[in-house]
Protein backbone atom coordinates (compact mmCIF):
# COMPACT_ATOMS: atom_id res chain seq x y z
CA UNK A 1 0.00 0.00 0.00
CA UNK A 2 1.52 3.65 -0.80
CA UNK A 3 0.00 6.74 0.36
CA UNK A 4 -1.21 8.81 -2.54
CA UNK A 5 -0.82 12.75 -2.00
CA UNK A 6 -3.32 14.03 -4.09
CA UNK A 7 -7.05 14.93 -3.65
CA UNK A 8 -9.52 11.91 -3.39
CA UNK A 9 -11.85 12.40 -6.61
CA UNK A 10 -15.63 13.18 -6.43
CA UNK A 11 -17.45 9.98 -7.11
CA UNK A 12 -21.38 9.59 -8.10
CA UNK A 13 -21.83 7.86 -5.41
CA UNK A 14 -20.82 10.18 -2.62
CA UNK A 15 -21.44 13.30 -4.45
CA UNK A 16 -25.01 13.78 -3.36
CA UNK A 17 -24.17 14.46 0.16
CA UNK A 18 -26.86 16.65 1.60
CA UNK A 19 -28.39 16.63 5.37
CA UNK A 20 -27.64 13.07 7.19
CA UNK A 21 -31.12 11.48 6.98
CA UNK A 22 -30.21 9.83 10.69
CA UNK A 23 -33.94 8.36 12.41
CA UNK A 24 -33.28 4.21 12.34
CA UNK A 25 -35.60 1.79 14.64
CA UNK A 26 -34.03 0.92 18.20
CA UNK A 27 -33.50 -2.43 18.94
CA UNK A 28 -35.29 -3.91 21.74
CA UNK A 29 -32.61 -6.44 23.90
CA UNK A 30 -34.69 -9.09 24.00
CA UNK A 31 -35.72 -9.19 20.53
CA UNK A 32 -36.19 -12.78 19.34
CA UNK A 33 -36.81 -12.27 15.95
CA UNK A 34 -36.94 -9.18 12.77
CA UNK A 35 -41.11 -9.46 14.08
CA UNK A 36 -40.34 -8.41 17.15
CA UNK A 37 -37.95 -5.34 15.69
CA UNK A 38 -40.43 -3.97 13.51
CA UNK A 39 -43.05 -3.10 16.42
CA UNK A 40 -40.51 -0.90 17.34
CA UNK A 41 -40.25 1.31 14.45
CA UNK A 42 -42.43 3.80 16.13
CA UNK A 43 -39.21 4.60 18.92
CA UNK A 44 -36.59 7.24 16.95
CA UNK A 45 -32.74 6.61 17.62
CA UNK A 46 -29.77 8.05 15.75
CA UNK A 47 -27.00 6.57 13.58
CA UNK A 48 -23.23 7.64 15.55
CA UNK A 49 -20.59 7.28 12.57
CA UNK A 50 -17.16 8.51 12.85
CA UNK A 51 -16.15 9.97 10.67
CA UNK A 52 -19.11 11.31 8.98
CA UNK A 53 -20.21 9.56 5.80
CA UNK A 54 -19.96 11.60 2.06
CA UNK A 55 -24.01 10.49 2.28
CA UNK A 56 -26.00 8.30 4.55
CA UNK A 57 -29.45 7.79 4.20
CA UNK A 58 -31.87 5.65 6.49
CA UNK A 59 -33.95 3.69 4.51
CA UNK A 60 -37.06 2.96 7.33
CA UNK A 61 -37.00 -0.55 7.01
CA UNK A 62 -37.09 -2.92 10.12
CA UNK A 63 -33.07 -3.78 10.78
CA UNK A 64 -31.20 -6.34 9.32
CA UNK A 65 -30.66 -8.73 12.77
CA UNK A 66 -27.77 -10.73 12.33
CA UNK A 67 -27.84 -14.15 14.09
CA UNK A 68 -26.75 -17.89 14.02
CA UNK A 69 -26.83 -18.57 10.34
CA UNK A 70 -25.11 -15.25 9.60
CA UNK A 71 -22.47 -16.11 6.89
CA UNK A 72 -20.09 -13.67 5.20
CA UNK A 73 -19.86 -13.86 1.50
CA UNK A 74 -17.14 -13.56 -0.54
CA UNK A 75 -16.21 -13.95 -4.03
CA UNK A 76 -13.08 -16.49 -4.21
CA UNK A 77 -11.10 -14.17 -7.24
CA UNK A 78 -12.36 -10.60 -4.86
CA UNK A 79 -8.54 -9.32 -4.51
CA UNK A 80 -7.79 -8.98 -0.30
CA UNK A 81 -11.95 -9.38 0.22
CA UNK A 82 -11.35 -12.93 2.04
CA UNK A 83 -8.74 -11.15 4.78
CA UNK A 84 -10.90 -7.86 5.28
CA UNK A 85 -13.70 -10.75 5.58
CA UNK A 86 -11.74 -12.92 8.22
CA UNK A 87 -11.26 -9.96 10.05
CA UNK A 88 -14.82 -8.71 10.21
CA UNK A 89 -15.76 -12.58 11.13
CA UNK A 90 -13.36 -12.58 14.42
CA UNK A 91 -14.69 -9.13 15.63
CA UNK A 92 -18.32 -11.07 14.89
CA UNK A 93 -17.38 -14.29 16.55
CA UNK A 94 -15.85 -13.29 19.87
CA UNK A 95 -18.86 -10.75 20.54
CA UNK A 96 -21.60 -12.65 18.84
CA UNK A 97 -21.24 -16.67 19.60
CA UNK A 98 -22.29 -17.19 16.13
CA UNK A 99 -20.11 -19.22 13.52
CA UNK A 100 -19.86 -16.18 11.05
CA UNK A 101 -18.31 -18.69 8.52
CA UNK A 102 -16.93 -16.50 5.56
CA UNK A 103 -16.68 -18.24 1.62
CA UNK A 104 -18.65 -18.13 -1.45
CA UNK A 105 -21.93 -19.22 -0.27
CA UNK A 106 -24.15 -22.05 -1.86
CA UNK A 107 -27.49 -20.92 -2.21
CA UNK A 108 -29.92 -21.53 0.43
CA UNK A 109 -27.16 -22.71 3.14
CA UNK A 110 -27.83 -19.99 5.60
CA UNK A 111 -31.42 -19.40 6.66
CA UNK A 112 -30.18 -15.97 8.06
CA UNK A 113 -28.49 -12.83 7.37
CA UNK A 114 -25.54 -12.58 4.67
CA UNK A 115 -22.92 -9.98 4.41
CA UNK A 116 -21.58 -9.55 1.44
CA UNK A 117 -18.14 -8.07 0.68
CA UNK A 118 -16.83 -7.39 -2.77
CA UNK A 119 -14.31 -5.53 -4.24
CA UNK A 120 -15.77 -5.10 -7.52
CA UNK A 121 -16.89 -2.10 -7.13
CA UNK A 122 -16.75 0.87 -9.79
CA UNK A 123 -13.28 2.06 -10.76
CA UNK A 124 -14.48 5.57 -9.68
CA UNK A 125 -14.86 4.46 -5.82
CA UNK A 126 -10.99 5.41 -5.66
CA UNK A 127 -8.80 3.52 -3.33
CA UNK A 128 -10.79 4.33 -0.52
CA UNK A 129 -14.41 4.60 -1.17
CA UNK A 130 -17.05 2.11 -0.74
CA UNK A 131 -21.16 1.76 -0.83
CA UNK A 132 -23.03 0.25 1.78
CA UNK A 133 -26.50 -1.10 1.50
CA UNK A 134 -28.30 -2.79 4.81
CA UNK A 135 -32.12 -3.75 3.90
CA UNK A 136 -34.08 -7.17 5.01
CA UNK A 137 -31.23 -10.17 5.40
CA UNK A 138 -28.65 -8.48 3.19
CA UNK A 139 -26.14 -6.21 3.70
CA UNK A 140 -23.44 -5.47 1.11
CA UNK A 141 -20.34 -3.48 1.29
CA UNK A 142 -18.95 -2.77 -2.22
CA UNK A 143 -15.11 -1.15 -2.77
CA UNK A 144 -12.71 -0.96 -5.82
CA UNK A 145 -9.85 -2.52 -3.27
CA UNK A 146 -9.33 -4.47 -0.45
CA UNK A 147 -8.23 -1.10 1.43
CA UNK A 148 -11.62 0.59 0.20
CA UNK A 149 -13.82 -2.78 1.70
CA UNK A 150 -12.28 -2.67 4.61
CA UNK A 151 -12.92 0.89 5.25
CA UNK A 152 -16.04 0.17 4.21
CA UNK A 153 -16.43 -2.46 6.88
CA UNK A 154 -15.41 -0.45 9.52
CA UNK A 155 -18.62 1.99 9.14
CA UNK A 156 -20.26 -1.66 9.58
CA UNK A 157 -18.60 -2.19 12.60
CA UNK A 158 -19.78 1.15 14.08
CA UNK A 159 -23.29 0.55 12.75
CA UNK A 160 -23.47 -2.36 14.93
CA UNK A 161 -24.58 -2.17 19.03
CA UNK A 162 -21.47 -1.27 21.59
CA UNK A 163 -20.94 -4.65 22.51
CA UNK A 164 -19.12 -5.40 19.06
CA UNK A 165 -15.92 -4.21 21.07
CA UNK A 166 -16.13 -6.57 23.83
CA UNK A 167 -14.48 -9.71 22.60
CA UNK A 168 -16.39 -11.23 24.80
CA UNK A 169 -20.23 -12.66 23.76
CA UNK A 170 -23.30 -10.66 24.53
CA UNK A 171 -26.65 -11.39 24.93
CA UNK A 172 -28.04 -8.28 22.41
CA UNK A 173 -29.99 -8.03 19.21
CA UNK A 174 -27.22 -8.05 16.97
CA UNK A 175 -28.98 -5.08 14.51
CA UNK A 176 -27.74 -3.18 11.81
CA UNK A 177 -30.11 -0.57 10.57
CA UNK A 178 -31.41 -0.43 7.11
CA UNK A 179 -29.25 2.40 5.84
CA UNK A 180 -27.31 3.23 2.05
CA UNK A 181 -24.33 4.63 2.76
CA UNK A 182 -21.78 6.39 -0.11
CA UNK A 183 -18.50 7.65 1.45
CA UNK A 184 -14.97 7.99 0.29
CA UNK A 185 -12.29 10.06 2.02
CA UNK A 186 -11.66 14.22 1.16
CA UNK A 187 -7.85 13.68 1.98
CA UNK A 188 -5.31 10.83 1.41
CA UNK A 189 -3.13 11.53 4.07
CA UNK A 190 -5.06 11.00 7.33
CA UNK A 191 -1.94 10.66 10.25
CA UNK A 192 -1.31 10.57 14.08
CA UNK A 193 2.17 10.62 15.27
CA UNK A 194 3.21 8.63 18.31
CA UNK A 195 6.89 10.20 19.95
CA UNK A 196 8.20 6.99 20.89
CA UNK A 197 11.35 8.99 20.97
CA UNK A 198 10.84 11.18 24.30
CA UNK A 199 8.96 8.21 25.65
CA UNK A 200 9.27 4.83 24.67
CA UNK A 201 6.09 2.87 23.31
CA UNK A 202 6.07 -1.14 23.84
CA UNK A 203 5.30 -3.09 20.86
CA UNK A 204 1.73 -3.72 22.02
CA UNK A 205 1.10 -0.46 22.99
CA UNK A 206 1.77 1.10 19.49
CA UNK A 207 -0.57 -1.94 18.46
CA UNK A 208 -3.13 -0.86 20.56
CA UNK A 209 -2.65 2.83 19.10
CA UNK A 210 -3.13 1.15 15.56
CA UNK A 211 -6.42 -0.52 16.68
CA UNK A 212 -7.60 2.84 17.61
CA UNK A 213 -6.57 3.87 14.77
CA UNK A 214 -8.22 1.97 12.65
CA UNK A 215 -11.55 2.18 13.95
CA UNK A 216 -11.33 6.14 12.59
CA UNK A 217 -10.12 5.27 9.02
CA UNK A 218 -6.42 6.65 9.75
CA UNK A 219 -3.55 5.16 7.16
CA UNK A 220 -0.87 6.71 8.58
CA UNK A 221 1.56 6.11 11.64
CA UNK A 222 3.71 8.66 11.83
CA UNK A 223 6.48 7.07 14.29
CA UNK A 224 8.65 9.93 15.78
CA UNK A 225 11.55 7.77 16.31
CA UNK A 226 14.40 9.87 17.15
CA UNK A 227 14.70 12.95 19.42
CA UNK A 228 17.19 14.34 21.83
CA UNK A 229 15.99 11.92 24.88
CA UNK A 230 16.22 8.72 22.56
CA UNK A 231 16.64 6.68 19.73
CA UNK A 232 14.61 3.32 19.51
CA UNK A 233 15.20 2.15 16.09
CA UNK A 234 17.79 -0.25 15.35
CA UNK A 235 20.47 0.71 12.66
CA UNK A 236 22.80 -2.76 11.88
CA UNK A 237 25.31 -0.14 10.67
CA UNK A 238 25.48 1.91 13.76
CA UNK A 239 25.01 -0.49 16.80
CA UNK A 240 25.98 2.32 19.42
CA UNK A 241 22.43 4.03 18.33
CA UNK A 242 20.71 1.96 20.48
CA UNK A 243 23.55 0.72 22.19
CA UNK A 244 23.79 3.83 24.03
CA UNK A 245 21.11 6.30 22.19
CA UNK A 246 17.84 4.00 23.64
CA UNK A 247 19.43 4.01 27.21
CA UNK A 248 17.51 7.69 28.33
CA UNK A 249 14.09 8.84 28.06
CA UNK A 250 12.71 12.26 29.14
CA UNK A 251 12.87 12.15 32.71
CA UNK A 252 14.76 8.17 32.79
CA UNK A 253 18.22 8.66 33.01
CA UNK A 254 20.74 5.57 31.86
CA UNK A 255 20.48 3.06 34.30
CA UNK A 256 16.58 3.59 35.13
CA UNK A 257 15.51 1.02 33.13
CA UNK A 258 16.22 -1.31 29.83
CA UNK A 259 17.46 0.00 26.81
CA UNK A 260 14.48 1.48 25.07
CA UNK A 261 14.33 0.76 21.74
CA UNK A 262 12.71 -1.43 18.72
CA UNK A 263 14.35 -4.41 17.52
CA UNK A 264 14.25 -5.32 13.64
CA UNK A 265 12.16 -8.38 14.31
CA UNK A 266 9.82 -5.65 16.83
CA UNK A 267 10.08 -2.97 13.43
CA UNK A 268 8.57 -5.27 11.40
CA UNK A 269 5.76 -6.53 13.87
CA UNK A 270 4.41 -2.95 14.18
CA UNK A 271 4.70 -2.78 10.34
CA UNK A 272 2.81 -5.90 9.40
CA UNK A 273 0.10 -5.13 12.05
CA UNK A 274 -0.22 -1.46 10.50
CA UNK A 275 -0.81 -3.21 7.23
CA UNK A 276 -3.65 -5.45 8.19
CA UNK A 277 -5.06 -2.71 9.13
CA UNK A 278 -4.32 -0.51 5.72
CA UNK A 279 -2.39 1.91 7.78
CA UNK A 280 1.27 2.96 6.41
CA UNK A 281 4.13 3.50 8.95
CA UNK A 282 5.70 6.97 7.98
CA UNK A 283 8.98 6.43 10.17
CA UNK A 284 10.99 10.20 11.95
CA UNK A 285 14.50 10.40 11.85
CA UNK A 286 14.77 13.63 13.67
CA UNK A 287 17.68 16.41 12.60
CA UNK A 288 19.35 18.28 12.70
CA UNK A 289 18.23 19.17 16.02
CA UNK A 290 16.26 17.05 18.03
CA UNK A 291 19.57 14.54 17.78
CA UNK A 292 21.08 14.52 21.36
CA UNK A 293 21.04 10.37 21.16
CA UNK A 294 22.53 10.94 17.65
CA UNK A 295 25.65 12.93 19.52
CA UNK A 296 25.70 10.61 22.12
CA UNK A 297 26.07 7.40 20.35
CA UNK A 298 28.61 8.89 17.20
CA UNK A 299 31.23 11.24 18.46
CA UNK A 300 32.13 12.07 14.92
CA UNK A 301 29.37 14.25 13.99
CA UNK A 302 30.06 16.37 16.67
CA UNK A 303 32.80 19.07 16.11
CA UNK A 304 35.32 18.46 18.32
CA UNK A 305 34.74 14.51 17.76
CA UNK A 306 33.57 13.91 21.03
CA UNK A 307 30.19 12.07 22.04
CA UNK A 308 27.75 14.04 24.52
CA UNK A 309 26.73 12.41 27.45
CA UNK A 310 23.57 10.75 26.95
CA UNK A 311 20.17 13.65 27.86
CA UNK A 312 17.13 12.34 29.77
CA UNK A 313 16.10 16.30 30.20
CA UNK A 314 13.03 18.17 29.09
CA UNK A 315 14.47 21.31 26.90
CA UNK A 316 14.46 22.12 23.44
CA UNK A 317 16.61 24.04 21.24
CA UNK A 318 19.51 22.23 22.36
CA UNK A 319 22.96 21.69 20.38
CA UNK A 320 22.18 20.07 16.62
CA UNK A 321 24.43 17.59 14.60
CA UNK A 322 28.04 19.67 13.21
CA UNK A 323 27.07 20.74 10.05
CA UNK A 324 30.66 22.34 9.68
CA UNK A 325 32.21 21.68 6.12
CA UNK A 326 35.23 19.93 8.29
CA UNK A 327 32.41 17.34 9.62
CA UNK A 328 29.95 16.48 6.25
CA UNK A 329 31.39 13.79 5.28
CA UNK A 330 30.88 11.99 8.62
CA UNK A 331 27.76 13.60 8.89
CA UNK A 332 26.64 12.22 5.17
CA UNK A 333 27.73 8.88 6.47
CA UNK A 334 25.60 9.11 9.40
CA UNK A 335 22.67 10.34 7.16
CA UNK A 336 23.29 7.38 4.63
CA UNK A 337 23.38 4.78 7.41
CA UNK A 338 20.25 5.60 9.22
CA UNK A 339 17.92 6.88 6.40
CA UNK A 340 18.92 4.27 4.52
CA UNK A 341 18.03 1.71 7.09
CA UNK A 342 14.43 3.77 8.01
CA UNK A 343 13.42 3.52 4.33
CA UNK A 344 13.94 0.05 4.32
CA UNK A 345 12.29 -1.04 7.28
CA UNK A 346 9.04 0.84 6.40
CA UNK A 347 5.94 0.37 4.55
CA UNK A 348 5.59 4.27 3.10
CA UNK A 349 7.27 6.14 0.54
CA UNK A 350 7.54 9.12 2.87
CA UNK A 351 10.53 9.30 5.11
CA UNK A 352 10.12 12.36 7.57
CA UNK A 353 13.63 14.24 8.68
CA UNK A 354 12.18 16.73 11.72
CA UNK A 355 14.01 20.19 10.47
CA UNK A 356 12.50 22.10 13.34
CA UNK A 357 13.52 24.20 16.15
CA UNK A 358 17.57 24.07 15.01
CA UNK A 359 19.16 26.68 17.03
CA UNK A 360 21.98 28.73 15.53
CA UNK A 361 22.25 27.17 12.52
CA UNK A 362 22.89 29.33 9.17
CA UNK A 363 20.55 28.78 6.30
CA UNK A 364 23.46 27.97 3.90
CA UNK A 365 24.29 24.96 6.84
CA UNK A 366 20.41 23.61 6.55
CA UNK A 367 20.17 23.67 3.03
CA UNK A 368 23.10 21.55 3.20
CA UNK A 369 21.67 19.12 6.03
CA UNK A 370 18.19 19.46 3.88
CA UNK A 371 19.25 18.21 0.25
CA UNK A 372 21.96 16.14 1.35
CA UNK A 373 18.80 13.78 3.35
CA UNK A 374 16.46 14.02 0.44
CA UNK A 375 19.70 13.23 -2.25
CA UNK A 376 19.95 9.77 0.10
CA UNK A 377 15.78 8.99 0.41
CA UNK A 378 15.59 9.65 -3.78
CA UNK A 379 18.33 6.99 -3.61
CA UNK A 380 15.74 4.42 -1.88
CA UNK A 381 12.78 5.49 -3.88
CA UNK A 382 11.33 7.48 -1.19
CA UNK A 383 9.93 11.11 -0.52
CA UNK A 384 10.88 13.31 2.34
CA UNK A 385 8.05 15.07 4.83
CA UNK A 386 9.98 16.89 7.16
CA UNK A 387 7.98 19.58 9.68
CA UNK A 388 7.54 23.19 7.80
CA UNK A 389 10.54 24.70 8.65
CA UNK A 390 12.49 23.05 5.80
CA UNK A 391 10.13 24.38 3.46
CA UNK A 392 13.31 27.72 4.01
CA UNK A 393 15.27 25.05 1.87
CA UNK A 394 16.03 23.59 -1.75
CA UNK A 395 12.83 20.44 -1.99
CA UNK A 396 12.54 18.04 -4.96
CA UNK A 397 8.62 18.59 -5.88
CA UNK A 398 6.01 15.77 -3.68
CA UNK A 399 7.59 16.88 -0.64
CA UNK A 400 5.11 17.06 2.02
CA UNK A 401 4.89 19.92 4.62
CA UNK A 402 4.12 19.68 8.12
CA UNK A 403 2.17 22.64 9.06
CA UNK A 404 2.54 22.80 13.00
CA UNK A 405 2.06 26.45 13.15
CA UNK A 406 -0.81 28.21 15.40
CA UNK A 407 -3.10 31.12 15.44
CA UNK A 408 -0.58 33.58 15.81
CA UNK A 409 1.40 32.28 13.03
CA UNK A 410 -1.75 32.33 10.93
CA UNK A 411 -2.76 35.77 11.68
CA UNK A 412 0.19 37.02 10.33
CA UNK A 413 -0.77 35.67 6.67
CA UNK A 414 -1.23 38.23 4.08
CA UNK A 415 0.19 41.25 6.65
CA UNK A 416 3.56 43.31 5.85
CA UNK A 417 4.78 41.19 8.88
CA UNK A 418 4.18 37.71 8.07
CA UNK A 419 6.18 35.20 10.33
CA UNK A 420 9.33 33.13 9.16
CA UNK A 421 7.01 30.34 9.39
CA UNK A 422 4.79 31.48 6.96
CA UNK A 423 7.61 32.09 4.39
CA UNK A 424 8.73 28.82 4.85
CA UNK A 425 5.21 27.36 3.89
CA UNK A 426 5.00 29.80 0.93
CA UNK A 427 8.52 28.71 -0.30
CA UNK A 428 7.85 24.96 -0.18
CA UNK A 429 4.41 25.03 -1.64
CA UNK A 430 6.18 27.15 -4.50
CA UNK A 431 9.07 24.60 -5.25
CA UNK A 432 5.67 21.82 -5.55
CA UNK A 433 5.31 20.04 -1.83
CA UNK A 434 2.07 19.79 -0.28
CA UNK A 435 0.78 20.38 2.90
CA UNK A 436 -0.15 18.00 6.00
CA UNK A 437 -1.92 20.52 8.28
CA UNK A 438 -1.28 19.62 11.91
CA UNK A 439 -1.41 23.23 13.99
CA UNK A 440 -0.49 22.82 17.95
CA UNK A 441 -3.59 24.48 18.72
CA UNK A 442 -5.55 22.41 17.02
CA UNK A 443 -4.31 18.87 16.74
CA UNK A 444 -1.46 18.86 19.41
CA UNK A 445 -2.77 15.90 21.81
CA UNK A 446 -0.36 16.68 24.16
CA UNK A 447 -1.94 20.01 24.81
CA UNK A 448 -3.76 20.03 27.67
CA UNK A 449 -8.14 19.56 27.18
CA UNK A 450 -8.19 22.05 30.07
CA UNK A 451 -6.92 23.45 33.57
CA UNK A 452 -7.72 19.54 35.29
CA UNK A 453 -5.84 18.08 33.17
CA UNK A 454 -2.70 16.62 34.75
CA UNK A 455 -1.01 15.74 31.74
CA UNK A 456 0.99 17.58 28.74
CA UNK A 457 1.34 21.29 28.39
CA UNK A 458 -0.42 24.44 27.21
CA UNK A 459 2.01 26.42 25.34
CA UNK A 460 -0.16 26.29 22.36
CA UNK A 461 -3.19 26.88 24.66
CA UNK A 462 -5.86 24.85 26.02
CA UNK A 463 -7.64 22.20 22.99
CA UNK A 464 -11.16 21.38 23.88
CA UNK A 465 -13.37 18.97 21.70
CA UNK A 466 -14.86 22.12 19.76
CA UNK A 467 -11.41 23.67 18.55
CA UNK A 468 -9.87 20.04 17.92
CA UNK A 469 -13.09 19.99 15.75
CA UNK A 470 -14.11 23.69 14.64
CA UNK A 471 -11.00 23.77 11.94
CA UNK A 472 -10.41 22.99 8.10
CA UNK A 473 -6.98 22.66 6.52
CA UNK A 474 -8.19 25.76 4.19
CA UNK A 475 -8.69 27.74 7.20
CA UNK A 476 -5.48 26.96 9.05
CA UNK A 477 -3.33 28.31 6.15
CA UNK A 478 -5.01 31.53 5.27
CA UNK A 479 -5.18 34.58 7.05
CA UNK A 480 -8.50 34.62 9.77
CA UNK A 481 -11.09 36.63 6.96
CA UNK A 482 -10.03 33.88 4.49
CA UNK A 483 -8.20 36.69 2.13
CA UNK A 484 -5.12 35.37 1.30
CA UNK A 485 -4.52 31.81 1.75
CA UNK A 486 -1.01 29.81 1.26
CA UNK A 487 -2.30 26.95 -0.03
CA UNK A 488 -5.42 25.30 -2.58
CA UNK A 489 -7.34 22.35 -1.85
CA UNK A 490 -5.17 20.69 -4.48
CA UNK A 491 -2.21 21.19 -2.48
CA UNK A 492 -2.93 19.90 0.90
CA UNK A 493 -2.11 16.45 1.36
CA UNK A 494 -4.25 15.92 4.37
CA UNK A 495 -4.06 16.18 8.11
CA UNK A 496 -2.26 14.52 11.34
CA UNK A 497 -3.13 14.21 14.69
CA UNK A 498 0.47 14.57 17.11
CA UNK A 499 0.94 12.96 20.60
CA UNK A 500 3.90 14.31 21.82
CA UNK A 501 5.15 13.06 24.87
CA UNK A 502 7.13 16.00 26.54
CA UNK A 503 5.31 16.16 30.06
CA UNK A 504 3.83 12.40 29.89
CA UNK A 505 3.35 12.30 33.63
CA UNK A 506 1.50 13.39 36.70
CA UNK A 507 2.02 16.95 37.57
CA UNK A 508 3.31 18.04 34.31
CA UNK A 509 3.05 21.74 34.87
CA UNK A 510 6.50 21.36 36.66
CA UNK A 511 9.37 19.32 35.79
CA UNK A 512 9.30 15.54 37.81
CA UNK A 513 10.67 14.77 41.05
CA UNK A 514 9.51 11.22 41.35
CA UNK A 515 9.80 8.17 38.52
CA UNK A 516 6.28 7.11 40.32
CA UNK A 517 4.88 10.83 38.60
CA UNK A 518 5.06 8.58 35.00
CA UNK A 519 1.99 6.87 33.82
CA UNK A 520 1.93 4.14 31.61
CA UNK A 521 2.21 5.00 28.06
CA UNK A 522 -1.22 2.90 26.89
CA UNK A 523 -3.03 5.30 29.89
CA UNK A 524 -1.21 8.32 28.68
CA UNK A 525 -2.39 7.93 24.66
CA UNK A 526 -5.93 7.34 25.77
CA UNK A 527 -6.62 10.23 28.31
CA UNK A 528 -4.78 12.68 25.71
CA UNK A 529 -6.58 11.06 22.07
CA UNK A 530 -9.99 10.91 23.42
CA UNK A 531 -11.93 12.53 22.76
CA UNK A 532 -10.18 14.26 20.07
CA UNK A 533 -8.55 12.20 17.84
CA UNK A 534 -11.93 11.06 16.29
CA UNK A 535 -12.41 15.17 16.06
CA UNK A 536 -9.24 15.00 13.77
CA UNK A 537 -10.46 12.10 12.34
CA UNK A 538 -13.46 13.76 10.95
CA UNK A 539 -11.44 16.59 10.10
CA UNK A 540 -9.21 14.41 7.56
CA UNK A 541 -11.79 12.06 6.21
CA UNK A 542 -15.41 14.57 5.85
CA UNK A 543 -15.83 16.64 3.89
CA UNK A 544 -16.82 20.74 4.72
CA UNK A 545 -20.63 20.06 3.99
CA UNK A 546 -21.20 16.76 5.66
CA UNK A 547 -19.41 18.40 8.61
CA UNK A 548 -21.21 19.63 11.99
CA UNK A 549 -19.95 19.95 15.62
CA UNK A 550 -23.09 19.91 17.67
CA UNK A 551 -23.85 16.47 15.34
CA UNK A 552 -20.70 15.17 16.02
CA UNK A 553 -20.58 15.99 20.05
CA UNK A 554 -23.81 13.77 19.47
CA UNK A 555 -22.22 11.09 18.09
CA UNK A 556 -19.10 10.90 20.16
CA UNK A 557 -21.19 10.54 23.19
CA UNK A 558 -22.31 7.54 21.61
CA UNK A 559 -18.91 6.35 20.85
CA UNK A 560 -18.01 6.62 24.45
CA UNK A 561 -19.78 2.69 25.19
CA UNK A 562 -17.47 2.01 22.64
CA UNK A 563 -14.45 3.19 24.54
CA UNK A 564 -15.67 1.21 27.42
CA UNK A 565 -15.83 -1.90 26.02
CA UNK A 566 -12.43 -1.17 24.19
CA UNK A 567 -11.06 -0.19 27.89
CA UNK A 568 -10.45 2.89 26.72
CA UNK A 569 -9.70 5.43 29.28
CA UNK A 570 -10.72 8.69 27.93
CA UNK A 571 -10.75 12.18 29.96
CA UNK A 572 -14.74 12.57 30.52
CA UNK A 573 -14.45 16.57 29.50
CA UNK A 574 -17.17 18.33 31.55
CA UNK A 575 -17.86 20.44 28.76
CA UNK A 576 -19.50 17.23 26.76
CA UNK A 577 -22.74 15.64 27.60
CA UNK A 578 -21.42 12.62 28.64
CA UNK A 579 -24.25 9.72 29.57
CA UNK A 580 -25.41 9.46 33.09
Amino acid sequence: MSIRIRRARTIAAVAAAGALALIVAPIPANAADPADVVETTDLAAQIAVIPAPSSLDATGAAPVLLGSGTVIKIHPLDDGAAAVGENLAELLRDATGYAIPVGQRAAGASQGATIELSTRGDAGLGDEGYTLEAEGTQVSVEAHSAEGLFRGATTLRQLLPPEIESGEASDVAWAIPSVSIGDAPRYDYRGAMLDVGRRFYPVDDVKRFIDQMALYKFNALHMHLTDDQGWRLTVDARPELTQIGASTQSGWKPGTGEPWFYTKADYQEIVSYAAEHFIEVVPEIDGPSHAMAAKASIPEINCDGKAVAPYSGFDVGLPTICLTPERRDEVRAYLRDVLTEAAQQSSSDIVHIGGDEVPSTTQEQMDWYVQTSTEILAEQGKRVMGWHQIGASPLPAGSIMQWWADAGDQASIGTPNERPDVHELRNALAQGATVVASPADRSYLDMKYDASVPYGLRWAGYVDLERAYDWDPISVTSSPDGSVSLATEEQIAGVEAALWADRAYRGSNSLPTSLDQFIPTSQYADFTSFPRMPAIAEVGWSSADVRDFDDFERRIVEHADRWDELGIGYYHAPDVPWKE
